[in-house]
């Protein structure tokens, strides 16, 4: 990676940053609320993406441009609303990503580790469940006619998207397999069956074929492997029988045939769990998160009545920074942000209300003495007082911890440059955890200036649902979507801005 380690020559002059200041001054004034109703609904969840790995992405996306990065801006950064969410469960500070889950999508506070269910409910306990389900924006959005999908590589039952459309006390409860007595004798239904059975979902993307498929079938990818259910049931089978128009693919190939035209619903899961990180992925076998967004758009805006469509970052960024490999998590945050600005590019802002969010932060933070320009990766100018040199990446716990003949042992960028490198941390643990602090909520469309200030996270799903006019604010009176124009708002006030400017400042 080429990095560029010194400043531009405008930046040495104050009539760069008065000129750059009224440009964006400019573009806030001219900032007006779209109150219409918002036909679609896309909700992008960054899993794990802190505020501090939100910037380390920045930077590393700027680097991959050649540029130093820190100047650089995500497709996010350009959404003009911005608020926090406070993350915590109702019986935990810090969050996992099933009641955080349960509460952006479902708009209920949940306990910690249980998806779909008030907190009524307590972690594994089956017949607690029963009179305590809560339902999702994806789910009455359905109901309201709309269209409705996910996409995710982690596996399509994996908490962050079950949220949408499964009521379980155990997040862990992928297949009847992992079903305790206690629920097989009350009834409950693993998750991978309420995929099949609960919500009926257009368009499902990712992983998570080995929950779908009896111990006695193979995969077809990896013949050694085979499916963890049971009951002898082929779910995805089951699925594809019941749904005229309905399509199954599991690879790139098949994926790439599918003509959004003619499918009315599309299953397609590429790995048998969770799908591989974005810098290990075989681009032959498996469509990226941002080609999936691609597809799922296009089979769900052919309904008149709109869509809702939830894009999990593969939950990878989460993954990596539980093994402190914070490369990976900020590589995966890139690609989530190359989906997002896709999106933008296949919708429009008039009537269309994207929200991009995070479920929780971890103890990842990016900060010591480092030049401008230095790599992400990267080791600070600045040596410890050990007399080793540190990475400006660090986890406050994780299995980072590494002692050697008494020390931790030095650094330098080859090593913390690799894929699989482990940035330090002054705890042992064996995966790393997730942070207790709020996260960002960016948001644009219609109504998306109700995104302010400081919330609680299952305020995001009752802004969803307000401004598309469905349950429980069905009488919301909000005026029709406003589908006029041919150019997008936040393309006019970006073309405004660079207009000359009739004000100027005394420097």
């Amino acid at each position: 990676m080429n990095l560029c380690f010194c400043s531009k020559e405008e930046e040495l002059h104050a009539n760069y940053w008065n000129n750059k200041a009224k440009q964006a001054l400019h573009t806030a004034m001219n900032v007006q609320p779209n109150t219409q109703q918002a036909k679609n609904l896309i909700l992008f969840l960054g899993d794990g993406m802190g505020i501090p790995t939100v910037t380390a992405a920045r930077i590393l996306k700027g680097q991959l441009a050649g540029k130093s990065g820190e100047e650089h801006s995500l497709n996010m950064d350009t959404f003009p609303h911005l608020a926090l969410s406070k993350t915590y469960n109702v019986n935990q500070q810090m969050p996992d990503s099933a009641g955080t889950a349960t509460a952006y999508l479902c708009g209920v506070k949940a306990n910690y580790g249980t998806l779909g269910v008030t907190a009524a409910t307590p972690r594994g306990n089956c017949s607690a469940t029963r009179g305590n389900e809560v339902y999702s924006i994806l789910h009455r959005a359905k109901n309201a006619g709309k269209s409705v999908g996910i996409v995710t590589t982690t596996r399509v039952q994996h908490a962050s998207p079950a949220a949408s459309y499964a009521h379980s006390a155990d997040r862990g409860w992928y297949t009847d397999a992992d079903l305790p007595r206690e629920a097989v004798e009350n009834g409950c239904q693993d998750i991978a069956y309420q995929l099949v059975y609960n919500t009926e979902i257009d368009v499902i993307l990712g992983g998570g074929r080995q929950y779908m498929y009896p111990k006695t079938a193979a995969d077809p990818e990896y013949p050694d492997t085979t499916g963890d259910r049971l009951d002898g049931k082929n779910l995805a089978a089951e699925w594809l029988s019941k749904r005229k128009g309905a399509q199954f693919v599991w690879n790139k190939k098949k994926f790439d045939a599918i003509d959004p035209a003619s499918t009315d619903f599309l299953m397609g899961l590429f790995e048998p769990k969770d799908c591989r990180y974005e810098l290990e992925r075989d681009p032959s076998m498996d469509p990226s998160l941002t080609e999936m967004t691609e597809k799922a758009i296009r089979i769900l805006s052919r309904n008149p009545k709109g869509f809702f469509l939830f894009v999990e970052d593969k939950g990878r960024i989460d993954h990596a920074h539980h093994g402190s490999k914070a490369k990976k998590a900020m590589y995966e945050t890139v690609e989530f942000d190359r989906a997002i600005g896709r999106a933008a590019e296949l919708t429009s802002e008039l009537d269309t209300l994207t929200v991009v969010t995070a479920d929780h932060s971890h103890v990842f933070a990016f900060g010591g003495n480092s030049p401008r320009g230095n790599s992400v990766t990267g080791v600070s100018s600045k040596i410890a007082d050990d007399n080793k040199h540190f990475t400006t990446a660090v986890y406050g716990n994780g299995p980072g911890f590494l002692m050697v003949n008494g020390s931790r042992p030095d650094v330098n960028s080859s090593i913390t440059s690799g894929n699989d490198y482990r940035q330090q941390s002054p705890v042992p643990l064996d995966s790393e955890t997730h942070g207790i602090e709020d996260v960002a909520i960016f948001a644009k469309g219609p109504m998306s200036h109700l995104f302010h200030g400081v919330q609680e996270q299952n305020y995001i799903a009752h802004v969803l649902a307000y401004a598309a006019c469905i349950d429980p604010y069905e009488e919301c009176r909000l005026p029709p979507p406003n589908h006029a124009g041919s150019i997008r708002p936040s393309l006019l006030l970006l073309l405004l801005s660079l207009l000359p400017l009739p004000v100027s400042f005394t420097v």
